[in-house]
């Protein structure tokens, strides 16, 4: 919140263009810290030849920063490599930025510290620190993505026609606030040991994950035995793979005893309140309107299907459904498990035939039925793991939630880090 000249400032604070801020802050443009021998900024290089294939060296591209500001490798393209003494190789603690994407994008950073030979595409400036007495690597690119967060440079950047970019001067012109040195260590010292507590909460999401499918193909395969015990489970040869002699094959559409095509409601008639949960577009829960809807309540478990998404979700709770296209499965309950059921369905493999025909492809697939006790074993065993993801993924959100919340704090100077913590990096290099 800005404070007004003639308003009193809290002890400590003091008056500056970017607000109050700790009297031990400076205020700086990045041009003067480039100027001053402090950083380099550089832009990547076009490259028109590219591949997918691994050919080459990975040419880092806009969709490889994350929303989190992070280094997102999930889909990479490569180019041939440069010469070994090329200036845009990236080096380790390099701050990666955006410069031209999509508007709301333009400007996402991430710090870099990966192993390996990396290159930047020409919609993408390195920041490198040449003089880390100064400014701290780490604590600069979570400064420049914070000011993406709060749509500095969305104000900053030209708009082209499919486009927008931040070009080099109109970044030199950023002006930051920079703290003590042993202050910007500590605080990026917060903020990754944050970070940190995330990126292991989603190895082991990842491992819980990878345990679920490992799972999934003993259960469905040998049943709710112990792994030791597998080779003594006699089995059969059927349409679709060996299964324990005592399961049946059966048709998916025969497990079910009805369904219902749910209408689209639109968003104007839906509560805010007090309402049962209905499913959007999305797939997601909101609040939902119960009058119309009120013959679509279940008070059994079903399962959804989303004919345009095909997706599952699996409902054990009283629910009206919203989304268009979207049928309610009615179980046989008597024969089968609903759970069960969902978990068996998300192994078929639906073909792609158009809009309205993917569940009448799913009805005729075939899946493998054990006898009920073993179900309810098998989907009890599978929950675990779903619960243990589910545990996972919420603590992985709060620590995302902290580490937003600690990093516009920081960044502020509204919390500051502790001085025992400070005085321990005023002698680190």
């Amino acid at each position: 919140m800005r404070v007004r000249e003639n308003d009193e400032l809290a002890t400590g604070l003091k008056m500056t263009d970017l607000g109050p801020l700790p009297e031990e802050w400076q205020v700086v443009r990045l041009g003067d810290l480039l100027e001053n021998g402090v950083l380099l900024i550089r832009n990547g290089f076009p490259q028109g030849e590219h591949n997918i294939s691994g050919q080459g060296v990975p040419h880092l591209r806009p969709f490889n920063i994350s929303s989190d500001g992070y280094i997102d490798l999930g889909q990479n393209k490569y180019v041939g490599s440069p010469s070994a003494d090329s200036p845009y190789w990236l080096q380790k603690d390099d701050i990666i930025f955006n410069n031209t994407n999509s508007e709301e994008l333009v400007g996402k950073t991430a710090y870099f510290s990966l192993d390996g030979r990396y290159v930047l595409s020409n919609h993408m400036t390195f920041i490198r620190v040449l003089d880390p007495k100064k400014v701290n690597a780490y604590w600069l690119a979570k400064h420049l993505h914070w000011l993406w967060m709060q749509g500095v440079f969305r104000a900053l950047c030209r708009r082209h026609v499919n486009q927008a970019s931040v070009s080099l001067e109109r970044l030199k012109g950023v002006v930051i606030p920079l703290p003590p040195l042993p202050e910007q260590r500590a605080i990026a010292h917060v903020l990754s040991t944050i970070q940190r507590a995330i990126e292991a909460t989603e190895r082991v999401i990842a491992a819980a994950r990878e345990l679920k499918k490992s799972l999934m193909r003993h259960l469905f395969t040998y049943g709710p035995v112990p792994p030791a015990e597998a080779e003594s489970v006699p089995l059969k040869e059927t349409e679709i793979g060996p299964l324990p002699v005592h399961w049946q094959v059966v048709r998916f559409g025969t497990a079910f005893i009805g369904t219902a095509q749910v209408p689209k409601v639109k968003r104007s008639d839906y509560a805010t309140a007090g309402a049962i949960p209905i499913l959007d577009q999305g797939q997601n829960f909101i609040a939902g309107f119960t009058d119309a809807l009120e013959p679509y309540r279940s008070p059994l478990p079903v399962i959804l299907f989303g004919d345009h998404t095909r997706v599952f979700k699996f409902i054990n709770f009283p629910f009206v459904v919203g989304a268009d296209g979207t049928k309610v499965l009615v179980p046989n309950y008597n024969k089968f498990d609903p759970q069960f059921l969902f978990y068996a369905a998300s192994r078929l493999e639906i073909p792609n035939r158009g809009y309205n025909r993917h569940f009448h492809l799913l009805r005729e697939q075939l899946f493998p039925v054990p006898p009920l006790p073993e179900q309810q074993h098998i989907a009890e065993m599978l929950r675990a793991v779903d619960e243990k993801i589910q545990a996972e993924e919420q603590r992985k959100a709060a620590l995302q939630s902290l580490f937003r919340s600690m990093l516009h704090h920081l960044m502020t100077g509204r919390v500051r880090v502790p001085l025992p913590l400070v005085e321990r990096y005023k002698e680190r290099r």
